[in-house]
């Protein structure tokens, strides 16, 4: 299930212009449309919007990736990047197999 496009800020739409000018190539993580976490490796062509969607890189693989989405952007964060901290800040459920135990170990 796809989520609606979030603006951001415009601070991350500045590195994915410097890095389309470099010609930096490398990995990107980011949020696929189901949530889970995915990579994808190549070079930034463009940054575009499509009407109704939101804005998208190209990579010269083809694959186009939304930027709201992205994690890193060859180890830069992305608008997505304080979803993702969040999952590893969480707290875990402390009622699971290896939660709290009471007083006396159980």
């Amino acid at each position: 299930m796809e989520t609606s496009y979030t603006p951001v800020d415009y601070a991350y739409r500045e590195v994915i212009a410097e890095e389309i000018a470099k010609s930096t190539s490398g990995k990107i993580f980011y949020f696929s449309k189901t949530g889970v976490v995915e990579s994808s490796e190549g070079r930034v062509l463009c940054c575009e919007e499509i009407a109704g969607r939101g804005l998208f890189i190209e990579l010269d693989s083809q694959e186009k990736i939304r930027i709201d989405r992205i994690i890193t952007l060859f180890g830069k964060p992305g608008a997505a990047y304080d979803e993702y901290d969040a999952f590893a800040n969480a707290c875990m459920n402390c009622a699971g197999p290896h939660g709290a135990k009471d007083d006396d170990g159980d």
